[in-house]
């Protein structure tokens, strides 16, 4: 086996940690666990504080757990669910929120909230034990898991709210936010900064209101402030829908991934997987209507990339290939609805 590029100064720790990787087969996987448990050694070498020992303990278990129970289910889709855990059942969001689970769990997605009452309840309520996941976060006061998903193996818990967000946006295809406090802004929020930055791939973001509701009609028209003062692209604006009903959400998020399938970058090349092939002009039309957001030359429809072989149960799937300049994220959201218009079966 190569010498790891990371080292830990020591040739007998750098062996010793060669001979603890040999025996895992991906010769990929083998560098990055031997960069971790050098990164391990190294801790002890920079006299880390057992405070921090303790942080980072903590967050690696954690992680390993929630990796492991979410791996069976890695090909279904889910939806993070988010809302307050104060709601009670009178709330006219509750019954919404209970609802959207039903309808999303219907349409075959999982439904991942933080396992408490309120939203996440009715949530967990609606698409049922068997399609629910629970992401609990341990705090002194209002954080028990409900009844739903109590007990079971997809319940998760977690120390840190950090590792938490993580485990929302890495394990889950759209964000929705029913009305909350704190917690709920924060994911919502978070979901918006790491899908605008390039950061999380593409998503459906969707702030639910009840049909006569104005919940988030305030921060929505604050958002549009952010836009006049310049702090973000009008074309941000796509990176987030507002729906008045549960049907209103879930239709935003099927519609989503109606063509669009899923993204992959290849060296320099955006590859956008799609269910479907587009029309034949399509690709043209794409690249006229979309320039600004090309770093050059076109965008192409194809098949499946030879670095993409690792993938081999989305090979068969045509793909969208160009080279996105990686800056404009609201614009390929735009991309990706505009995919969805061209792909959609004609009405007759």
């Amino acid at each position: 086996m190569p010498r790891q590029p990371y080292t830990t100064h020591s040739v007998d720790a750098d062996a010793k940690i060669e001979r603890l990787v040999a025996a895992f087969d991906d010769r990929f996987d083998r560098r990055l666990l031997g960069e971790m448990l050098t990164a391990v050694y190294r801790l002890g070498e920079d006299r880390a504080s057992t405070g921090d020992l303790k942080i980072l303990t903590a967050a690696i278990k954690e992680l390993r757990y929630a990796f492991k129970i979410f791996k069976p289910y890695r090909r279904f889709r889910k939806v993070a669910m988010f809302g307050s855990a104060r709601l009670p059942r009178r709330h006219p969001a509750y019954p919404m929120a209970l609802r959207f689970g039903r309808l999303m769990a219907q349409s075959g997605w999982l439904v991942i909230t933080g396992a408490a009452s309120g939203v996440m309840r009715a949530g967990h309520e609606g698409s049922g034990r068997a399609m629910s996941f629970g992401l609990n976060i341990r705090l002194p006061f209002e954080q028990a898991p409900n009844p739903v998903i109590a007990g079971t193996e997809k319940l998760i818990n977690c120390k840190y709210f950090f590792t938490r967000k993580l485990l929302f946006i890495k394990e889950s295809h759209a964000t929705v936010l029913f009305p909350g406090g704190f917690g709920t802004l924060d994911e919502g929020f978070e979901s918006l900064t790491l899908v605008q930055t390039g950061k999380s791939d593409p998503r459906p973001i969707v702030f639910i209101d009840t049909p006569r509701g104005n919940f988030w009609g305030p921060m929505l028209k604050f958002f549009d402030q952010l836009i006049r003062e310049e702090m973000v692209s009008p074309s941000d604006q796509a990176l987030y829908q507002r729906a008045q009903s549960a049907e209103e959400a879930v239709k935003m998020i099927l519609q989503f991934y109606d063509v669009y399938h899923s993204l992959r970058y290849v060296k320099d090349q955006t590859v956008l997987r799609l269910n479907r092939p587009l029309p034949p002009d399509a690709p043209a039309k794409l690249t006229s209507e979309f320039s600004d957001l090309l770093k050059s030359g076109t965008i192409r429809q194809g098949a499946a990339l030879a670095e993409e072989a690792d993938e081999p149960h989305l090979a068969t799937l045509p793909r969208l290939i160009f080279k996105f300049n990686r800056r404009e994220h609201g614009q390929l959201i735009q991309l990706i609805h505009r995919i969805n218009e061209l792909g959609a079966p004609r009405k007759t």
